[in-house]
């Protein structure tokens, strides 16, 4: 629990504001309450907000820890934490469990993500494990691609996040370059029957930058500078629940007018917010795409997922909408 606090202070000199991942052992969740009041004290010394942090459970997931383990997720859950499990596909990782924790994101074994294009025993395994996350609404993440091609083969399986030195040198960071690897010619998608809905709005869903709704322009400005691929940042409340989003685009226009950073530099964003445009995780894409096209000026603005409760889990581009549901 002390090395995944230290990693966390350690992220947090780098400035960035996107979700942050942090692993912790199973057998210590199991450990109860006293261990994750440690865990929440010391994240929150870094200044991040539950919802920015990913706590990624992982290794044995012993038969008789199972009830303290799931009391464990379900506290870190209730506290505004999202939650991720390591190594599915090789590690014992009970598929039930899957279902009992409601993870926000799944990691697949990284030698098995690795092994796909030389095995297609591995690689059906893989594609029946990305089908499988994305049907309970959860994000598949594959980790330690080294090569090109790693990515090109985790992309054609389904998993639309990975990680590795394929994108980006162990130096990186924020503001540096990344790499992602793309295919010369997307092979076309087999249609789906008429009986489906399609893939779920939860299968495109991106991490969120969020703020609190106290922020001010300058903050969000700064924020944004620190992250150049961020499309918007969702303004949050004490639960996570979003309040308003800020899109790039309209809010760098307001402060690059004359007199614009002096008018709003250090008053609360809010006054240059829209309403956010809220979607559950559970809604089909198509539905998504459609709620987009009712409201002409904001057509493409980023959508917000969010859970059960109402709070944010990440944010849909439409412009990701439309490629991933173009025959």
């Amino acid at each position: 629990m002390r090395r995944a606090v230290a990693a966390a202070g350690t992220a947090a000199e780098l400035g960035t504001r996107v979700p942050l991942q942090v692993g912790v052992r199973a057998a210590t969740l199991a450990h109860g309450e006293s261990t994750l009041a440690d865990l929440h004290r010391g994240l929150a010394g870094t200044g991040r907000r539950p919802g920015e942090v990913i706590v990624c459970v992982s290794g044995a997931f012993h038969p008789a820890h199972r009830p303290a383990l799931l009391g464990g997720l379900r506290g870190l859950r209730r506290a505004g934490y999202l939650i991720g499990l390591g190594g599915l596909g090789a590690a014992p990782v009970p598929l039930d469990l899957l279902a009992d924790a409601v993870p926000y994101l799944v990691k697949i074994d990284a030698d098995l993500a690795r092994r796909t294009g030389s095995d297609r025993r591995r690689a059906a395994l893989v594609t029946a494990l990305v089908e499988l996350t994305h049907r309970l609404g959860t994000h598949v993440l594959a980790p330690g691609l080294s090569a090109e091609e790693h990515v090109l083969q985790a992309r054609e399986a389904g998993v639309r996040l990975v990680q590795g030195p394929a994108l980006a040198p162990p130096e990186w960071r924020p503001g540096m370059r990344v790499t992602v690897p793309v295919a010369a010619r997307e092979a076309p998608r087999s249609p789906r029957p008429e009986t489906e809905l399609g893939p779920r709005v939860s299968e495109f869903t991106l991490p969120a930058m969020t703020l609190p709704v106290t922020a001010t322009a300058d903050e969000v400005l700064t924020a944004l500078n620190a992250e150049t691929g961020a499309t918007s940042v969702v303004l949050v409340d004490e639960a996570q629940r979003p309040r308003a989003t800020v899109d790039r685009t309209r809010f760098l226009l307001q402060l690059s007018g004359a007199y614009g950073h002096a008018l709003h530099a250090h008053k609360p964003v809010m006054r240059l917010a829209d309403p956010p445009r809220v979607v559950p995780r559970t809604v089909p894409a198509t539905a998504a795409l459609r709620a987009a096209g009712r409201e002409d000026e904001r057509v493409y603005d980023d959508l917000v997922v969010t859970d059960e409760v109402g709070r944010c889990l990440g944010i849909v581009r439409v412009a990701d909408l439309i490629r991933g549901l173009s025959p």
